[in-house]
C-alpha cells in the first residue's frame, strides 16, 4: 500500500467506537498511544507469551534509561533517551540496527530515584519528520535522515518550568500542527505550533482556581472528533477542558475531579484521558473518581451536568496509567496492578481484579483480543479482552521499565531502561 494513501486512511480513521473496519487501517505507531491516540492496535497474530529468550526477534542496547514510549513508522523506530548528561533522539531500523543518535540537549536529571528523567516525553512522527521534546525544554524537529530542521527552548519562549516531578507531557501531532500542554506553577498555557517551522500559531492562557501541586499536570493533550465536533482536550489543574482548534479558546470545562469535601492541594493529574465518539474518560488522581463525559453540544462549565456526565465511578482512578477503551469497555490499570473493567456506556463495574502486585507506570495497550499491562519491574501481564477476567500470561523481562508498549507491523516493541526489544511469534 502506498504510504501516502495509508496515511490518509489513518487520518480518516482517527477515532472509532468498536469499529473493526476502522481498526484494520492501523499499521504504524506514530505517537505514544498509537495511531488513534487511544492505546489500541489493529495488529493480530501477536504473542501472549515471551521472555528474554522466547519470541524475541532482537534486542538493541540503549545508551541510558527513559520512561518514554518508542514510535514506529514503516521500518523506522524512534526513541528519546538519556545518555549520561545528554538527552538524545535515537533512530533504529525494524531489524534492530542503530541508524543514528542525535544529542538534542544536555542537563539530564533523575526523578523519583531513577523512576523517570528528562527524557520522559515520547516523540511523535508523521512519516517524514520526527519531533522530540525533553524536560529541559528543548523541542526539536528532525528528518528521517537525522538532519535537524528546527529547534527551540520551550522554557525560554513560554516561561521556566516549575513542576515537582519534571515535564513528562508528550506533544500531540495533528495535521500540520504540534500541540503542547504546559500546566505548572509558572504558567497554565496551551500552545499550537506549526510543525514545519516551530512557529507559534496560537497561545491560550488557561484559567484555573487550583493551587500548589494541583497546578501541575503530567498528562498529554488529545484530540476529539465525532459527530461534527472537533476540539483539543486538555487535562490538569482540577479540570478537563475542550479547546477550539482555531484559536485555543475554551469551549467547555468540567470539574468534579477534586474532592467536594476538602480540597487537596497535592492533586496533580498524571494519567491522560482517552476518547471515543460520544465519550471522554477522564481519570483524576490519588484514588479519586473517573468521569465518563459525553461532550456532544457541550459549552461552558458542564460540571455535574446530567446531559454531559454519563457516569462517575468513585475511588478507582489509575494514578499514572491512562485508561483504555475498546469494544464498549473501559480498562483501568491502577498503580498497584489492579485491573478494572467498566461498561463504557453506563460506568457499571464489570470486574476488579489483581493482575500483578507491583508498581505500574505504563499505560495498557489493546491488540489481538488482548490487553497488555506493564509493571515497572518488567513484568507484562496479558489479559484476555472482554467482560470475563482471564490472565493469559505473565512475562518476566527482569528489566525496569515505565514505557508503554508500541505495536506495529506484527511486532510488539518493549522499551526497558536498558534495551529495546522486538517481540513477535
Amino acid at each position: 500500500m502506498h504510504r501516502g494513501f495509508r496515511a490518509a486512511l489513518l487520518i480518516s480513521a482517527v477515532f472509532y467506537w468498536a469499529n473493526p473496519i476502522a481498526e484494520s487501517f492501523a499499521e504504524d505507531w506514530p505517537q505514544w498511544r498509537g495511531p488513534q491516540n487511544n492505546g489500541v492496535s489493529a495488529e493480530t497474530g501477536l504473542p501472549a507469551k515471551w521472555s528474554p529468550t522466547e519470541n524475541v526477534k532482537w534486542r538493541l542496547d540503549l545508551p541510558g534509561p527513559a520512561p518514554s514510549t518508542p514510535v514506529v513508522w514503516g521500518d523506522r523506530i524512534f526513541l528519546t533517551s538519556a545518555d549520561g548528561d545528554n538527552l538524545v533522539l535515537i533512530c533504529a531500523s525494524s531489524d534492530g540496527k542503530l541508524l543514528w543518535k542525535k544529542v538534542v540537549g544536555t542537563g539530564n536529571s533523575d526523578i523519583r530515584q531513577g523512576e523517570s528523567n528528562a527524557a520522559a516525553p515520547s516523540p511523535v512522527t508523521d512519516g517524514q519528520h520526527v519531533w522530540a521534546f525533553f524536560g529541559t525544554g528543548e523541542l526539536a524537529c528532525f528528518d528521517f535522515a537525522g538532519n535537524e530542521v528546527w529547534k527551540f527552548d520551550v522554557q525560554t519562549r513560554y516561561k521556566k518550568f516549575n513542576i515537582y516531578w519534571g515535564i513528562s507531557t508528550s506533544p500531540l501531532l495533528d495535521g500540520d500542527r504540534l500541540y503542547l500542554l504546559l500546566l505548572h506553577t509558572n504558567t497554565q498555557s496551551v500552545v499550537a505550533l506549526n510543525k514545519n517551522t516551530g512557529e507559534e500559531i496560537w497561545y491560550h492562557q488557561r484559567k484555573t482556581d487550583a493551587y500548589s501541586e494541583s497546578l501541575h499536570s503530567y498528562a498529554s493533550p488529545i484530540m476529539y472528533r465525532s459527530n461534527g465536533q472537533e476540539f483539543l482536550i486538555i487535562h490538569g489543574a482540577d479540570y478537563i477542558t475542550g479547546h477550539s482548534l482555531k484559536d485555543g479558546s475554551e469551549i467547555w470545562r468540567s470539574g468534579g475531579l477534586q474532592s467536594s469535601v476538602m480540597y487537596n492541594p497535592l492533586y496533580r493529574f498524571v494519567a491522560t484521558p482517552v476518547a471515543a465518539p460520544g465519550l471522554i474518560v477522564a481519570p483524576s488522581a490519588k484514588g479519586g473518581p473517573v468521569l465518563g463525559i459525553n461532550p456532544y453540544g457541550a459549552s461552558g462549565n458542564i460540571t455535574k451536568n446530567k446531559t454531559h456526565l454519563r457516569w462517575q465511578v468513585d475511588n478507582i482512578t489509575p494514578d499514572v496509567p491512562s485508561p483504555l477503551i475498546h469494544d464498549g469497555l473501559v480498562y483501568l490499570c491502577r498503580e498497584n496492578g489492579q485491573i478494572i473493567c467498566v461498561d463504557a456506556k453506563t460506568g457499571e463495574q464489570i470486574y476488579q481484579e489483581r493482575g500483578y502486585g507491583k508498581r505500574h507506570r505504563a499505560s495498557p495497550v489493546y491488540a489481538d483480543d488482548k490487553v497488555y499491562v506493564i509493571a515497572m519491574d518488567g513484568t507484562v501481564t496479558v489479559v484476555k479482552a472482554g467482560r470475563h477476567f482471564e490472565i493469559l500470561a505473565q512475562n518476566l523481562m527482569n528489566e525496569q521499565t515505565a514505557a508503554s508498549l508500541a505495536i506495529a507491523n506484527g511486532t510488539i516493541y518493549m522499551r526497558t531502561y536498558k534495551a529495546l526489544y522486538a517481540i513477535s511469534n
